[in-house]
């Protein structure tokens, strides 16, 4: 089973910018639709983005326009670039295969002045 390790998070003020990488123990090159999930404090895991094998992407209404999910198959690496941060987007925020296989630990994102 393909292991995934995500980095990039940090501390941010509002309006920063982050870029956060997942990268897999193997290929990604045959899984259809990899995604970006996060889990905020006090709520469920939500699904934020993903992409398809061909490059379509799909958002959460709350982060069109400011977050970019993209994808490298050569590198079995994931992106979520995120811009314009808010204190909202605070969370742990994981990728994973849709449907999901073996979660990572994650990677911390706050969003504080």
């Amino acid at each position: 089973q393909v292991q995934l390790v995500e980095s990039g998070g940090g501390l941010v003020q509002p309006g920063g910018s982050l870029r956060l990488s997942c990268a897999a123990s193997g290929s990604i090159a045959s899984i259809n639709i990899m995604g970006w999930f996060r889990r905020r404090p006090g709520k469920q895991r939500e699904l934020v983005a993903y992409i398809t094998s061909g490059g379509a992407t799909t958002y959460v209404d709350s982060v069109k326009g400011r977050f970019t999910i993209s994808r490298d198959n050569a590198k079995n690496t994931v992106y979520l670039q995120m811009n314009s941060l808010k204190p909202e987007d605070t969370a742990v925020y994981c990728c994973n295969a849709i449907p999901a296989g073996a979660w990572g630990q994650g990677t911390q994102v706050t969003v504080s002045s």
